[in-house]
């Protein structure tokens, strides 16, 4: 079988990760195959942010995890210590399209090279907030973008989920 579909049959969300970072190679070949996504008319609407500081990786976990009504010391990004968020150009017509196609890249070039990743939700609130403004801000990012998902990245700290069955209605053919 070829490589590519064997990643794509294997791939499974990882909710639990060890605290070390990925290797910085392994970071960029991700971030870079995130960048090669599909986008309408090639226009390129979304954009990575790709966050290894603790502190700010903190910042977005409460963030999340209030914007899900969780109490104070819950982390959604399941202990994962470094994530990459796409966000993409509400100017597009194609932007959450193109953001969701870039998201699908990063989760499976990760599994190639190794890494575990789980997309989490919820970026669209956290950077239609004040706060999540400021922080966009901070980072020099100015247009419309709305946050498609973050993409938490490390290594698992216990055994994946074996793969589910699909279901016998998945397809239908017209033949």
């Amino acid at each position: 079988m070829a490589e590519t579909l064997k990643v794509l049959e294997t791939r499974r969300s990882c909710r639990a990760y060890k605290p070390e970072l990925i290797e910085e190679e392994k970071l960029q070949a991700i971030i870079k195959a995130g960048t090669y996504a599909a986008t309408g008319m090639g226009k390129q609407s979304p954009i990575i942010i790709a966050v290894t500081n603790r502190e700010l990786r903190d910042k977005l976990s409460a963030m999340n995890a209030r914007i899900m009504g969780q109490g104070e010391g819950f982390d959604p990004f399941y202990g994962a210590p470094e994530l990459l968020i796409v966000l993409a150009d509400k100017n597009m017509p194609t932007y959450i399209y193109d953001g969701s196609l870039v998201m699908g890249n990063l989760m499976n070039a990760a599994a190639d090279l190794g890494v575990d990743s789980c997309w989490i939700h919820r970026a669209k609130e956290e950077f239609e907030s004040e706060e999540g403004k400021e922080i966009l801000k901070s980072l020099g990012i100015e247009g419309d973008y709305e946050g498609i998902g973050h993409l938490v990245l490390g290594y698992a700290s216990a055994p994946l989920k074996e793969t589910t069955p699909r279901k016998d209605d998945y397809v239908y053919y017209i033949r």
